[in-house]
């Protein structure tokens, strides 16, 4: 099969038709998912879908108001029946930081492509999260960002196809690393 061509940073970069199916990111709340796959979409001319946009378009709510009126079971369950209802190809979605809670959705996802890990370290999400009150971080009663942090690490290494470390680098050079690495 014959790939694609792509320019970036003056750099050619060969992308399979594989890779072209759909691209998954996951990853910490901060990890920069939505900002680097709204960009990484058009280097690569596909669609971008944002999961946490779809979900509070579906609800007519945003995500902090469905965890505090519903709690963060109905939460999670309403992302999955969100994404899962969800049909896309050539597309990078940026999911949000808790989908990997669900077994379920990280099965669909892993079916329609790569599943991209955005890796940060504790020290750069708390930088980096600075609204955590109404950002819509499923953060439950009494536990700690570290303690979410030690929690999703091990989740979102065992789905991640690739991990990209994303602490303390720009947008560019992560797009660099994803271009390489897929």
């Amino acid at each position: 099969m014959a790939g694609i061509s792509l320019i970036h940073n003056n750099r050619e970069h060969e992308v399979s038709n594989y890779s072209m199916k759909n691209i998954i990111l996951i990853g910490m709340p901060g990890a920069g998912k939505s900002t680097v796959g709204v960009i990484l979409a058009k280097t690569l001319g596909m669609n971008f879908i944002d999961t946490d946009i779809v979900l509070q378009k579906h609800t007519g709510r945003l995500l902090q108001e469905i965890i505090n009126s519903d709690g963060i079971d109905a939460f999670l369950k309403i992302e999955e029946s969100t994404l899962l209802s969800l049909n896309f190809s050539n597309s990078v979605i940026a999911t949000g930081g808790s989908v990997v809670l669900s077994e379920k959705s990280m099965e669909y996802l892993k079916k329609t492509g790569r599943v991209i890990y955005f890796y940060i370290i504790f020290e750069e999400m708390v930088r980096r999260l600075n609204n955590i009150m109404t950002r819509g971080v499923v953060l439950g009663e009494g536990q700690r960002l570290l303690d979410l942090y030690n929690q999703r690490i091990p989740l979102y290494e065992k789905y991640a196809d690739i991990t990209i470390d994303c602490s303390d680098r720009d947008v560019e050079k992560i797009i660099e690393n994803v271009l390489h690495e897929i």
